[in-house]
């Protein structure tokens, strides 16, 4: 049944195309993002905020206050190339991707406990497998956060909340960068897939399916090459 949902990142990409589409299924959405929306119907609150402003935990608990929230979306994230003359940008892009979402779940997870009920789900990537010596701090972000997501889908089973970690491929948004994108999907495919998990609630959820083995190939060629060059050191 539709509810009240609460979507992180969602002045653009994935964030906002599945705020449209819960939209049109009867959801009542309230958006956090560091810039304004397109949307501009007054049954939509919008509220702009950066998730590493020290303001942004009390606009969420501000929105909480305002009633129970039954599902939550983490879609924000940033990612950069490394730069080795500059990598003051490494710090904001854990503080993004990793701490944004450990500060949204530690404010909206705690009601969802005491309510007995509830759904987070956080958008994640296949790079949480994969070492990188291109984007290191992404890749690691992204390890982090499915790591921590699917242990507390694990610790909040028993209490009737649900944890999500939707691992996409490249889709075709401002985070796609490289040279190669293999199976790009477009942003309303990629709301189409949260929306299946907002009906199946999986702890894991990869897409496309077609990644899962190239990133487990592409794993065991970059731990070969790591053994192998610590053999000739």
């Amino acid at each position: 049944m539709p509810g009240r949902a609460l979507i992180i990142g969602n002045s653009d990409g994935i964030g906002l195309a599945a705020t449209i589409e819960l939209r049109k299924r009867g959801w009542k959405v309230v958006g956090i993002s560091r810039s304004e929306s397109i949307i501009k119907d007054p049954s939509y609150k919008h509220i702009v905020a950066d998730v590493q402003d020290e303001e942004f935990v009390g606009r969420l608990n501000s929105i909480l206050e305002k009633g129970p929230i039954d599902l939550c979306i983490f879609c924000a994230g940033i990612g950069e190339l490394l730069d080795i003359s500059n990598m003051e940008p490494e710090v904001g892009i854990f503080n993004v991707n990793l701490m944004g979402m450990v500060k949204t779940a530690s404010c909206v997870i705690p009601p969802m406990v005491q309510n007995g009920q509830g759904h987070f789900i956080g958008l994640s990537s296949v790079a949480d497998e994969m070492l990188s010596p291109e984007a290191p701090s992404y890749h690691a972000s992204k390890a982090g956060f499915s790591n921590y997501l699917e242990g507390l889908a694990l610790a909040l089973k028993p209490r009737g909340v649900t944890v999500s970690n939707v691992r996409f491929g490249f889709v075709d948004t401002k985070m796609a960068k490289g040279d190669v994108k293999p199976f790009m999907m477009g942003v309303d495919r990629a709301a189409r897939h949260l929306l299946k998990c907002i009906d199946k609630k999986p702890i894991r959820y990869t897409a496309p399916w077609i990644v899962i083995p190239l990133v487990k190939f592409r794993g065991w060629i970059m731990r070969l090459s790591t053994l192998f060059n610590r053999r000739l050191a």
